[in-house]
């Protein structure tokens, strides 16, 4: 007990008398911690600095308050946007024949080309004065998400002027003149935009750009001008091949010092016209045989003025901070839009199928092997619009949430790669004849490009999420770094020894949530909600503790090491996407009015996100190159072991069971891939069958019925089956011209093209 109570003193008096505090804790943590902070590039320190934090910060630091997440509000759509999907949206559907456009013209008809310019749909995200729509980022999205329903190729074109590129960027940075000349040809299609950042030696590592413009005095329009003389070589760029305006990403150098500066000033973007001397655009690419427009550009000696540099000569220098800010939209509206798009479609066309294509005298949806991939694509659609909502709602609110962007783009991708390879084992010979009556061959042979653009998915996950999540959302790492840089070093130790008390507090209360709420089952943590949802909010609080636990420890023992511990980090950043997944499947939940019929999905979805989270934990703990460390890890967040264990059999069975049948709960993970009068694709003829199939349930039921009897017989082709069931009273002539007509469209619908021999 005295060696207690002497402990106990020298700790009061170490931590609570500032001087010796400041002699025997403070002077040395700051010595090592100096010692120990990772070397930062400047396009890392840019990256860093870019963009904000959001609904991540409060799953980053170990005690989310719930609260704020429902405080953000629903996404809705305006009336002006309604009546623009309601109508020039629903119109470009009709127009759309994605075999044609994939397989015959490989481009765009020209009505369509010109119907996108003529009705706005490359404007989405001009402002209204410039003769833009001004849409929102929920919006764009759904424009996206429902010409992806019908073509991956429409929806890439329409995208990309409203993704990162040239009318983003003058939107967010460009001069007053800059946006009074290009906006409006940008609005109206008169100029159609690309922008080149990848090239042969830069692709996800964008920062190491090759690409040069010199600052140099030339002649320009009859008189001489300082500009750049410019040298790119770029590849992968999508619109380049039609493309009459080339925004570039380059770096800029100032070797004679005309502009008085330092001769390496950075990633700069400007705004070229192609027509411009010696702007040259290069041959198309294929990309794996979509019929968007995609290819190379590339200049030699090609001089500028410096005002073509967008946001003017003071933004150069400033690109790279600029890109990053505005991925936004090519990370979190764009290619999450399209992977929705494919969970929707995956949802209502494979439901459908389950229900009208039969096997050993049963519909396959029967079958619990196919109920496992059915509830996956069900639960996967499910994820895929809570996140695609939520991440829209951030970007809305007119935040830069870099990591939150990044967490959609890398998760959504990928789960839409999950969704098309589940269908696929469906639908299996319907799925893989293309055709006009395919809807899936083309949505996963596009799938891949998703994964690669935007920043390669694998290094999205083993050096984004986690290794910018880590310090951007960490409530002192941060200013801890700011703090080691300053110039005063008295001033330096005196802010950190502010911080690091505050940082041993939050480390030790982290430490003890997580032991805590591991020996109750975090019955003891807040829930906003009562119902079956709130034991979800407690595991994920839990969750949360553990993951700011384990994090400050990697920063502390590893230190600059932990970002070259790629496999460790990304399984850091899967917990912390986990958790922001499952945020948005329970906010979604909640914002849809917590329907009944939607509670199958949300167990799934829960059960999988907390699954994957604990999973991604304990392989952390499991590789953590410090063992004695990693066990005292263990002990604390799991005691007594790992019990998240995922969906059960009998979830699965609910879920897939709830979505054979037409309704609310289908309608709501569907209403992406709409019906529309005068569609003759396969989608139509699926739906039609599986509609005229489930209202002739109980018909069916009678012929079974009597067939289990002996009074009809088990094996006989159906028209006769039909006829018979009529003959003896089975069912009266209006269930039989029902039951005839649904098995004519059954049959319609599980026929694939057929087409002349080569």
């Amino acid at each position: 007990m005295t060696l207690l109570i002497l402990a106990l003193l020298i700790i009061i008096v170490l931590f609570g008398v500032k001087n010796i505090r400041m002699q025997f804790i403070t002077r040395p943590v700051f010595s090592f911690f100096k010692k120990l902070l990772p070397p930062l590039s400047d396009t890392e320190k840019e990256a860093m600095e870019a963009g904000d934090v959001w609904w991540e910060g409060e799953l980053f630091r170990g005690k989310p308050n719930w609260e704020t997440l429902h405080s953000y509000g629903k996404p809705t759509l305006t009336s002006e946007e309604q009546d623009f999907i309601d109508n020039q949206v629903m119109t470009a559907l009709t127009m759309i024949d994605d075999f044609d456009i994939v397989h015959n013209r490989k481009d765009l008809p020209p009505e369509l080309w010109e119907y996108f310019k003529k009705e706005g749909f490359f404007a989405l995200i001009i402002p209204k004065q410039y003769g833009g729509k001004a849409f929102s980022a929920y919006a764009n999205s759904t424009i996206v998400a429902k010409l992806a329903s019908r073509s991956v190729s429409a929806a890439v074109t329409v995208m990309v002027p409203n993704s990162l590129g040239p009318a983003e960027l003058l939107a967010h940075y460009g001069t007053q003149e800059q946006r009074e000349n290009w906006l409006p040809k940008l609005a109206s299609g008169e100029a159609v935009p690309c922008f080149a950042l990848t090239g042969p030696e830069a692709g996800s590592d964008a920062g190491a750009i090759p690409d040069e413009g010199i600052v140099c005095r030339q002649e320009f329009e009859g008189e001489e001008v300082l500009g750049l003389k410019l040298n790119w070589d770029k590849r992968y760029i999508t619109l380049a091949p039609v493309a009459t305006v080339l925004g570039l990403a380059f770096q800029m150098r100032d070797p004679d010092g005309l502009l008085g500066g330092k001769e390496a000033l950075g990633i700069t973007c400007a705004l070229i016209p192609t027509d411009h001397p010696g702007v040259k655009v290069g041959q198309r690419h294929n990309p794996l045989g979509m019929a968007f427009m995609n290819g190379t550009t590339y200049g030699e000696d090609v001089f500028i003025p410096l005002d073509w540099i967008i946001g003017g000569p003071q933004y150069a220098g400033r690109g790279w901070r600029m890109l990053v800010e505005c991925l936004s939209a090519g990370r979190g509206i764009s290619l999450p839009a399209l992977a929705t798009a494919s969970g929707h479609t995956a949802t209502k066309t494979t439901t459908a199928y389950s229900y009208v294509r039969h096997q050993f005298g049963l519909s396959i949806g029967q079958f619990e092997g196919v109920q496992e991939a059915l509830a996956r694509i069900v639960a996967n659609t499910y994820q895929l619009e809570a996140a695609r909502r939520l991440t829209t709602t951030g970007i809305d609110l007119k935040v830069k949430p870099s990591v939150v962007t990044a967490i959609a783009k890398y998760h959504m991708t990928e789960m839409s790669r999950d969704v098309l390879n589940d269908a696929m084992d469906i639908q299996s010979g319907k799925g893989i004849q293309l055709g006009p009556k395919n809807y899936l061959g083309h949505p996963y042979m596009g799938n891949p490009i998703s994964i690669t653009v935007e920043g390669a998915n694998i290094l999205t996950r083993s050096l984004m999420i986690f290794g910018q999540g880590a310090t951007r959302c960490h409530p002192y790492v941060l200013a801890e770094m700011e703090t080691a840089a300053m110039e005063d070093s008295s001033a330096a130790l005196e802010r950190f020894d502010s911080l690091l008390l505050g940082h041993i507090g939050y480390g030790a209360r982290n430490a003890f949530s997580s032991l805590f709420c591991a020996l109750t089952g975090s019955r003891f943590n807040q829930s906003p909600v009562s119902g079956e949802t709130q034991q979800y909010y407690k595991d994920m609080t839990r969750l949360s503790s553990g993951l700011a636990f384990i994090t400050d420890l990697s920063m502390l023992i590893m230190g600059g090491d932990l970002k070259r511990k790629e496999m460790l980090s990304a399984r850091l950043g899967d917990v912390l996407s986990e958790l922001y997944l499952g945020s948005a499947t329970l906010k979604l939940f909640e914002d849809n009015g917590r329907q009944q019929d939607d509670l199958p999905a949300v167990r799934f979805v829960m059960a999988t996100r907390l699954q994957k989270a604990a999973k991604a934990l304990e392989g952390a703990l499991r590789n953590f190159p410090n063992r004695p460390v990693a066990w005292v890890m263990r002990a604390l967040i799991f005691p007594i072991g790992n019990h998240f264990n995922g969906p059960t059999d009998k979830m699965t069975t609910a879920l897939a069971k709830g979505m054979l049948q037409p309704g609310p709960a289908r309608d709501r993970l569907t209403f992406l891939c709409p019906e529309f009068e005068g569609d003759k694709g396969g989608i139509a003829e699926v739906e039609d069958a599986f509609l005229a199939q489930f209202e002739c349930r109980n018909t069916y039921k009678k012929i079974k019925k009597a067939q289990r009897a002996g009074t009809l017989p088990k094996k006989m082709a159906n028209m006769a089956l039909f006829e018979m069931a009529l003959e003896v009273s089975i069912i009266n002539k209006g269930e039989f011209e029902a039951i005839v007509n649904a098995d004519k469209l059954r049959l319609t619908a599980i026929h694939v093209d057929e087409f002349e021999k080569l």
